[in-house]
């Protein structure tokens, strides 16, 4: 069991990152704070970290990126006009952003890799079990991944994480697990290793590691001894190696529903026309004309 024998109740949402791949857009604007449709990616990661029973939440952020704890502040002069006009809907969806979860920040002084965002977190979540959710992707919210990757932790005391099925051919693009078979449950199966980035030849298996960690608050303390690694950067996954190989429990949940990586071009345009095409006011109407579009397109 984890410190505390309960569920983790806090996250950590590393966010200091530069976005190059979306300049210039991000040059000003965060790219957590991209749009999908109308709410921003950060919203679609703090609503599923709410959803999940996650009451606290520690943005990591890096410079330039205040206006991401700006987002889930409150906005008396927006509510107020809002009341005015009698739009009911949208009020309620401004109040909604700040009544997620208690906001909190922190900053990572230089981008010295995952591991060390995660590190700085360390005096916020203390001893107990937490989440980490990368920002730039986010699962279905009728196919939720975390409460399970919770209560996985809860009951093993270790490192629960998330896979996904990939094609062989992709393993190239991502870390790849090995694994043995558990007897804890469907989906879900004992991590024995982690390949970074293997060719289909080399790689132990088709599961792909998918940006969502339920880590024991004894990683920072080996986080604070790994060395920098890949890219010179300080790696989570170096840390979680250690762990395993000092014999911490390391298990996963097999993830079978609908994940976003908004984390490319290509895969936040995929997002934003995916979540628009399933919206009851939007979609009928914006499929109809993509349909007419992607037809005139082909003609």
């Amino acid at each position: 069991m984890n410190a505390t024998g309960r569920r983790a109740v806090k996250a950590v949402i590393p966010a200091a990152g530069l976005a190059t791949r979306f300049l210039p857009a991000t040059k000003a604007v965060p790219k957590e704070l991209l749009p999908v449709v109308d709410r921003p990616v950060l919203q679609y990661i703090v609503e599923e970290a709410a959803a999940a029973g996650i009451s606290d939440v520690l943005l990591v952020t890096g410079r330039g990126k205040t206006s991401m704890v700006d987002h889930f502040d409150r906005r008396p002069d927006v509510e107020a006009r809002l009341e005015e006009k009698g739009d009911e809907e949208r009020l309620a969806a401004v109040r909604r952003t700040s009544e997620l979860a208690d906001i909190y920040t922190c900053r990572q002084g230089e981008p010295l890799g995952l591991g060390h965002a995660v590190g700085v977190a360390a005096s916020h979540v203390g001893d107990n079990a937490f989440a980490v959710l990368l920002g730039d992707e986010f699962v279905d919210e009728a196919q939720p991944l975390l409460p399970d990757m919770l209560d996985l932790q809860a009951r093993t005391g270790g490192i629960v994480l998330a896979f996904i099925e990939v094609d062989a051919s992709e393993t190239s693009r991502y870390g790849i697990a090995s694994v043995r078979p558990s007897s804890l449950g469907e989906n879900i199966v004992e991590v024995t290793g982690l390949v970074e980035k293997p060719s289909p030849e080399e790689a132990p298996s088709n599961l792909a590691v998918l940006g969502r960690y339920v880590l024991p608050g004894a990683i920072f303390e080996t986080i604070a001894a790994t060395k920098p690694g890949s890219g010179g950067e300080i790696q989570l996954t170096d840390a979680m190696a250690q762990m395993l190989a000092d014999g911490t429990p390391v298990h996963a949940v097999i993830y079978r529903g609908h994940r976003y990586d908004t984390g490319m071009p290509l895969g936040y345009l995929q997002a934003v026309v995916q979540l628009a095409a399933k919206r009851p006011d939007l979609g009928p109407d914006f499929v109809r004309w993509l349909a007419e579009f992607v037809k005139s397109q082909q003609g």
